[in-house]
């Protein structure tokens, strides 16, 4: 069954080919047509398109097909296109006739949209709810591990000294940052493009409002093209907001893979977290960071990928936008998988004791020792060509005791404004 279907026959490779993997990235979406179309069907009982006895006939149908969603036993068949006109089928095989009469005032086009926005909708809010779990795991190790000194690295060359509790939430602020471009994505789709139809609206005077409260979307997207234009527009802002997560995960782990290795050792994992090797006995492999560093770079493709599908498609819809669906929904799903293997495993990470004594991090304390120069009347200049005369002819002793004051610094991680600041989204 077809919801185009005008009696006709297609070729048999032209409908595999534009069918693609619909049925399998549909079931992602199932619960949300579900959800749609219960308003859908109150909003037609409403304008007096359908009796009040229709509207109980279809509530009752789609509470059976809710219900086979939930228990995992809804299936959409090789003879039906995507889960719309299984649905439908389904519908009517419950409720008679009545159930023909669901896709009056509306085109697949919009049903296919109101679905999308409702899981984006809700998917946004789920990774949003990871990403502040693991926000509170960084924090609670930031504090445990406050004192605790980490060598501060740049151009991966030992700095100055820093600390785990300044690296637990240096990564835990600049999710933050992820969620607020997040919300801005979450507040791009929670708008009800119901009623747009195949993009141009319909003659029946339908309750567009109705359907916005019912689905319980932030407002309206009023214009009936810009509805439709929402496609790829609204992919675009939300692969721009999980690759902006990914980055942040994906450094993350890139600084665990480096720390768990023997040239830096500064933590580890239990065995049960790590792989071996199938010749190297020795070997304790940080294979899930690894994984996360991986899948975090492919889901930051994504941005790219809805670009090129979309950037030059003129108003009204293309069946290009088909094509987004499946690496959207997948990137969703890796994801919250991300977000969940992620604190699962960093609440277990052990942390090492550094020995500051080792002759390589010798130098961390040269900017601490040219400022408490500097402290005691000597410009700048002076100071660090002192300091820097001394690492040269080797004569340089560190003095640890320098403390640093100043708002997010090592010794004032300003934890509690972090997680005001959080608690503002």
């Amino acid at each position: 069954m077809k919801l185009w279907d005008k009696g006709l026959s297609i070729d048999k490779k032209t409908e595999n080919f534009t069918v693609g993997n619909d049925r399998e990235i549909d079931i992602h979406i199932a619960k949300y047509d579900i959800k749609a179309s219960l308003a859908h069907a109150k909003m037609l009982a409403k304008t007096n398109f359908i009796t009040k006895k229709e509207l109980n006939l279809l509530v009752d149908g789609l509470n059976i097909l809710q219900q086979q969603i939930e228990e995992k036993t809804f299936k959409i068949d090789s003879n039906f296109e995507d889960v719309h006109s299984k649905i439908e089928f389904d519908l009517t095989q419950i409720c008679g006739e009545v159930g023909k009469k669901i896709h009056t005032a509306r085109s697949r086009n919009d049903q296919v949209l109101v679905a999308l926005h409702l899981y984006y909708k809700n998917n946004l809010q789920f990774i949003s709810s990871k990403v502040k779990t693991l926000f509170n795991t960084l924090l609670q190790l930031a504090d445990t591990y406050k004192t605790k000194t980490l060598p501060g690295y740049t151009h991966l060359q030992v700095a100055m000294p820093s600390s785990f509790g300044l690296w637990f939430s240096a990564y835990a602020e600049l999710l933050i940052d992820d969620l607020y471009i997040i919300n801005a994505a979450l507040k791009t789709v929670d708008q009800n493009p119901l009623g747009s139809a195949a993009g141009y609206g319909s003659s029946f005077p339908i309750d567009r409002n109705f359907t916005t409260e019912e689905l319980e979307f932030a407002t309206l997207k009023y214009n009936v093209v810009a509805a439709q234009m929402s496609r790829g527009k609204s992919e675009r802002t939300i692969a721009m907001a999980l690759g902006s997560l990914s980055n942040t995960l994906a450094r993350f782990a890139m600084d665990i893979c480096l720390y768990m290795s023997q040239n830096f050792d500064f933590i580890s994992f239990p065995d049960e977290l790590t792989t071996g090797s199938s010749i190297m006995p020795h070997k304790k492999n940080p294979d899930v960071f690894e994984l996360i560093r991986g899948k975090c770079n492919k889901i930051q493709s994504l941005h790219t990928e809805m670009v090129l599908i979309t950037n030059n498609l003129p108003s009204g819809y293309h069946r290009d936008y088909q094509l987004l669906k499946e690496n959207m929904i997948l990137g969703f799903e890796e994801t919250k998988d991300i977000l969940d293997i992620f604190d699962y495993s960093i609440q277990q990470i052990i942390v090492k004791d550094v020995d500051l004594n080792d002759d390589k991090y010798k130098y961390l304390y040269t900017v601490d020792n040219i400022n408490t120069l500097i402290e005691n009347g000597q410009s700048f200049r002076e100071a660090y060509q002192k300091i820097g005369k001394e690492v040269t002819n080797g004569t340089y002793i560190p003095d640890t005791s320098k403390k640093h004051s100043h708002h997010g610094s090592i010794n004032n991680l300003c934890l509690d404004e972090i997680r005001t600041k959080m608690r503002t989204l």
